[in-house]
């Protein structure tokens, strides 16, 4: 009986002290949940919810907005619909918030804006109560756009509170009239950029390979002295500000820059190639800037590999080509794959290059994203774009880590 009590009272004991480590434990951590939470799942949550949340017309017009439920979007618009909508109008322009509008329906309606705040203008200048009576007349008469079924179909699609139409846009679609979904017929950029976008990440992701493995391999079998002067080397950039190293590129790519001025100096070209504001001055520059994170993670994994394997596979009869490929390669794919997914990941969602060196033809969809936060003003959009950014980069992930991730990497 004793023994059963004794032993009841020590499994209580224990369970007292693993809760007690346990809240010890979170207790360390929840600064960094809380850092995790601040800085990374927050700003996320934010981005998803602003692409789809857009109150602002609504906010503006909401009595107009009411006259529009039930209207079946093809038909004239009715004289309430028009009577309201210059009241709402006259009340904006007195606001001084009618811009506001203008630009909301401008980007529904190229050109739209200038219609509004006109109009808006000289509706502010008549009283209520006149155009109570006969705002549809003075709408009409002011510009005739506002009997126009498209210019309503504007105003009530960028109406919704909620709505998927900047997920539209970003994959160059629009809706119709009777609410099915085309392609936009005005512009297509931004599949165009996405696709862009991968394949630039692809071709530095590749060039990084090319450079860095041969380096990280001389780096892992040198002597110490040469291998830790190298690493001095791969180091280098990160002490120089990233601003530094990508102007640098300026100078060396621009028309009278030294790239240029060698190339006519050996008699190679006669006149100066156009190699700064390309695309290839994009990859060259990126490359150049993301080369240390290829190099790094192949050098840990390289280092920490016995080279008597290779060597016990040359001792056996087997070419040293062959050798590698069967031998030494599998075993460095982690550091490989690990160096390749960091390339790939950061070099998509790169703006500070492409922005400087990259010009027009250079440009990838992180610059179009900054565009749309801090010119157009269309933070909607820009989420949008970024969150389908978020997630191509999780669905490639998945098949990375599905079919080419460390746990699929089979040795011999």
């Amino acid at each position: 009986m004793n023994a059963n009590v004794i032993s009841t009272t020590d499994r209580r004991a224990a369970m007292r002290e693993l809760r007690t480590r346990k809240r010890a434990a979170f207790m360390f951590v929840l600064p960094i949940l809380a850092f995790l939470m601040f800085t990374f799942v927050a700003p996320i949550a934010t981005m998803l919810f602003r692409s789809v949340h857009h109150p602002i017309v609504a906010e503006l017009i909401p009595d107009t907005l009411q006259t529009l439920d039930g209207w079946d979007n093809t038909a004239l618009p009715s004289d309430a619909m028009l009577a309201q909508m210059a009241l709402d109008l006259g009340r904006l322009a007195k606001d001084r918030t009618a811009g506001k509008l203008g630009q909301e329906i401008n980007r529904i309606l190229p050109g739209f804006s200038s219609i509004i705040n006109s109009t808006a203008r000289r509706l502010g200048r008549i009283e209520e109560a006149e155009l109570a009576a006969s705002g549809a007349e003075i709408l009409v008469d002011l510009n005739a756009r506002w009997a126009e079924p498209e210019t309503w179909r504007a105003i009530q699609s960028s109406g919704d509170v909620y709505t998927s139409n900047y997920y539209l846009t970003a994959l160059d679609l629009e809706r119709r009239a009777d609410g099915g979904i085309q392609t936009r017929e005005d512009t297509q950029i931004y599949v165009q950029l996405y696709s862009k976008t991968l394949w630039t990440a692809l071709i530095i992701t590749g060039l990084t390979v090319l450079l860095g493995y041969p380096l990280a391999y001389y780096m892992a079998n040198a002597p110490a002295k040469h291998a830790n002067m190298l690493m001095v080397f791969v180091l280098l950039p990160f002490w120089t500000s990233l601003l530094v190293r990508t102007t640098s590129w300026i100078a060396m790519l621009q028309t009278n820059g030294v790239v240029n001025s060698m190339l006519m100096a050996v008699g190679i070209t006669d006149a100066p190639l156009e190699l700064l504001y390309t695309q290839f001055a994009t990859i060259l520059a990126m490359t150049h800037i993301l080369l240390p994170f290829m190099i790094l993670p192949l050098f840990s994994v390289m280092k920490g590999i016995d080279p008597s394997f290779l060597r016990a596979a040359l001792s056996m009869g087997a070419r040293p080509i062959p050798a590698f490929i069967r031998v030494y390669l599998p075993m460095t794919l982690p550091g490989l794959s690990a160096g390749a997914l960091l390339v790939f990941i950061i070099s998509v969602g790169y703006y500070i290059t492409p922005a400087l060196v990259g010009g027009t033809d250079g440009q990838m969809i992180s610059n179009i994203i900054a565009f749309h936060m801090q010119q157009s003003n269309n933070w909607e959009l820009a989420a949008a774009l970024g969150s389908l950014l978020l997630g191509m980069i999780l669905i490639l992930y998945w098949l990375y880590d599905r079919f080419v991730g460390a746990g699929n990497i089979k040795l011999g």
